[in-house]
């Protein structure tokens, strides 16, 4: 399997180390696009090197390589993820304005066919933010907000990150044991008696 991930300077980089780091234990070719902004959030929020999470990645890509492989649909790929996904990345894409590889691969991705994920992160939201994210549900992409859950009882952040990895895996049909699926609700209260 072979999956584009693509991560944007809005807050939440180590959903995308993370997804990278998953993806590679499971022998999994990953094609990494990093736009600037990214780079300076990966330094702010986390102990990584941007160097270390590019070697993550089968392969690393500069926002403004407009003549990468990935910017055509003859690349063949089973899906793209952006996480986490900036407003101005998520109205690009919405608006198929391709500024950058990472809005580009994500135009080509939809315009294939080919399953597109964005992990938008912003709160609270506007009417703009929620028409741009309807706009582009409708054309086909997920979008899959950070949301914690709870009912696998969380008891530290890398279990709320491994949530929402599993989740995302969940969307291109990688088996997993990032978390406890919900057992429903009958269960729920029996383990919890």
């Amino acid at each position: 399997m072979r999956l584009i991930v693509a991560m944007t300077g809005a807050t939440g980089a180590i959903y995308g180390i993370r997804l990278l780091e998953v993806l590679k234990e499971k022998g999994l070719e990953t094609h990494l696009i990093l736009s600037r902004w990214a780079e300076e959030t990966i330094k702010m929020e986390t102990s990584w090197t941007v160097e270390a999470v590019r070697k993550l990645a089968a392969a690393f890509y500069c926002e403004d390589d407009l003549g990468a492989a990935l910017a055509s649909g003859s690349f063949r790929h089973q899906g793209m993820i952006i996480v986490p996904c900036s407003m101005k990345t998520l109205a690009s894409i919405a608006h198929g304005l391709a500024i950058n590889l990472i809005s580009r691969a994500a135009d080509v991705t939809l315009k294939e066919g080919r399953k597109l994920i964005l992990v938008p992160r912003e709160t609270p939201l506007n009417a703009i933010h929620l028409e741009n994210m309807l706009r582009l549900a409708r054309l086909g992409a997920v979008i899959l907000p950070p949301m914690p859950a709870f009912y696998h009882h969380p008891r530290s952040l890398q279990d709320l990150v491994d949530h929402l990895i599993g989740r995302i895996l969940d969307q291109l049909d990688i088996e997993h044991g990032l978390y406890q699926r919900w057992p429903g609700a009958a269960l729920a209260r029996e383990e919890k008696s």
